[in-house]
């Protein structure tokens, strides 16, 4: 943990560090702040009583601020103003979004060039859980001179159940020791975890999410109540409704998830982005791939033959290769840059579909244990827990299930083939592609010959670098050398010149002048005109 935690840190005060920081970084980009202050001020002249609204920084940002870590999301807690007051003085300051007005949480946006995403501006409130799991069934109850320590009581982790009073000295409001759980790197539930979950059983996902992005543990009593709770994550719950219909009322049913697909896409990319090997255990440990995404325990115990795969079966392959994504080795390839949340998805799943189709000599009598087809049955699987999962959803890193498919379907076109003889222009089909990433292609086929460790020898690397070769190959023939060339005749240019019509001949055409062009035999506009003329004058000749 950073040394600013032994500095002056007592639940009353804040190391100079982040005393410095919130004066000199943070609170002169919330000038509103001061203006709210100054307005809802009862204190007048050298009068002794009076009523001053009280601002704090809250829950992440907080836990942000204390790890030192850049604040990703700003909350601020106002208490002595009323909900209506705070209303019409935000509409003064800048744009309010109402969103959660009832909730006593506004999203607002200062005016100003400095900030340009919402911030949250709530009051003091507190929950009533309806017990449901649902985190939309709660009564909320609203109240600015409520205590901030009662607010803090209804958060779900103690990491985020912290808040800094912005006046000085800063004091610090620590009820439930999050601090010291920042330090020992824990994530554990305020209070009693059963209650904290059954709350909200999206909580569940996010304390995993935590502890992938912080590199953290969950306390013992916290993940033992995760593991109970798990299997709410697929709870539906039924209501009666009534419609008003004419002049009646009709009762009605409705279902709906416990926890939506929407929100589990959220938390489970989140967590496969900052850890994946780390968010792999702790969701076969919890029982949560079992819940959402049984398909990918069958790879456990799945054999693989021995003489191309001595590391083990096909789960251990699999993390092997997600591993990979994060080694020296692949850093030195690849470079610095993430990997994508479709790139880890697909690394995971690429050999998915191999339980599905294992045949082996003793049941099936073949000469090894085989897996024919279990790319394609890899990207049927892929694609099916997608869009299951609604993995699209998140707009910032939703995964596309069609590009996670794809990926898994051609991962094996490293293997078993004559790299030299593929064809140009199937080399820019699967590299080049405006929609399909062929450099995500390149690194899960990097990682999974990484992962695969013949017996008694090292991975070959032998067609990825053909292929890779093949690659260069076409790049240098653009202007740029990173992307391939653009075509030397149009489809319209082909049509003008030898007065033919639209039809699939012209496709025919396109596409071999293409392979003549990617693979340097036709360089120029003329030559490309020259090789179409030559093309069907022998296809007239034959055909006469």
């Amino acid at each position: 943990m950073e040394k600013f935690f032994e500095k002056n840190m007592n639940p009353n005060h804040q190391s100079l560090k982040i005393v410095e920081r919130l004066e000199k970084e943070e609170l002169p980009r919330f000038s509103f702040l001061k203006d709210l202050k100054a307005k809802f001020s009862t204190f007048s002249g050298s009068a002794k009583e009076g009523k001053e609204p009280e601002i704090y920084l809250v829950g992440g940002a907080v836990r942000d601020l204390l790890l030192d870590r850049k604040i990703e999301d700003y909350d601020f807690l106002i208490r002595k103003v009323k909900k209506e007051d705070l209303e019409v003085f935000l509409k003064e300051k800048g744009a309010v979004n109402f969103v959660g007005r009832a909730f006593g949480i506004f999203k607002f946006i200062p005016k100003g060039p400095q900030l340009k995403e919402a911030i949250d501006i709530a009051l003091p409130r507190q929950d009533f859980s309806l017990l449901t799991g649902s985190r939309h069934d709660f009564k909320i109850k609203t109240d600015p001179e409520l205590p901030i320590e009662e607010d803090l009581k209804r958060r779900d982790f103690t990491i985020n159940a912290l808040a800094i009073e912005l006046e000085p000295p800063f004091k610090l409001i620590d009820i439930v020791q999050g601090k010291k759980d920042l330090e020992k790197g824990l994530i554990r539930a305020v209070g009693a975890p059963r209650e904290r979950f059954k709350e909200d059983c999206s909580r569940i996902l996010r304390a995993i999410r935590f502890a992938c992005q912080f590199d953290f543990k969950i306390e013992e009593e916290t993940f033992k109540e995760l593991k109970n709770q798990v299997k709410n994550l697929n709870r539906i719950r039924r209501e009666v409704v009534f419609e008003r219909e004419r002049k009646f009322f009709l009762p009605g049913m409705v279902e709906y998830r416990i926890v939506p697909y929407e929100i589990i896409a959220k938390e489970m990319l989140r967590s496969f982005y900052y850890d994946p090997l780390k968010t792999i255990e702790f969701y076969e440990q919890s029982g949560i791939f079992k819940e959402l995404m049984p398909e990918v325990l069958k790879m456990k115990g799945c054999p693989q033959p021995q003489k191309y795969h001595s590391e083990g079966d096909v789960w251990t392959h699999s993390l092997m290769a997600v591993k990979n994504l994060y080694s020296p080795e692949f850093k030195k390839e690849f470079g610095e840059e993430r990997p994508s949340s479709e790139l880890i998805l697909a690394t995971f799943f690429h050999d998915i579909g191999k339980p599905y189709v294992i045949k082996t000599p003793e049941k099936d009598k073949t000469e090894r244990i085989r897996f024919d087809g279990h790319d394609e049955i890899g990207a049927e699987l892929s694609k099916e827990i997608a869009e299951r999962l609604k993995l699209s959803s998140p707009k910032d890193y939703g995964v596309d299930s069609k590009r996670l498919a794809w990926l898994v379907r051609n991962h094996m076109i490293f293997v078993n083939r004559d790299i030299e003889k593929i064809r140009a222009r199937t080399i820019e089909k699967y590299f080049f592609h405006h929609y399909f990433k062929g450099e995500d292609l390149l690194k899960l086929g990097y990682a999974d010959i990484m992962a695969s460790i013949p017996l008694g020898g090292k991975s070959d690397f032998t067609n990825f670098y053909k292929m890779k070769q093949r690659i260069e190959e076409i790049k240098k023939l653009s202007a740029s050398k990173k992307e391939a060339p653009s075509p030397l005749l149009t489809g319209d240019e082909i049509m003008e010149k030898f007065s033919l019509e639209a039809g699939s001949l012209i496709g025919r055409l396109l596409s071999l002048l293409r392979e003549e062009q990617l693979s340097k035999r036709v360089k120029t506009g003329e030559e490309a005109y020259n090789f179409l003329k030559e093309f069907l004058a022998k296809k007239e000749k034959n055909r006469q």
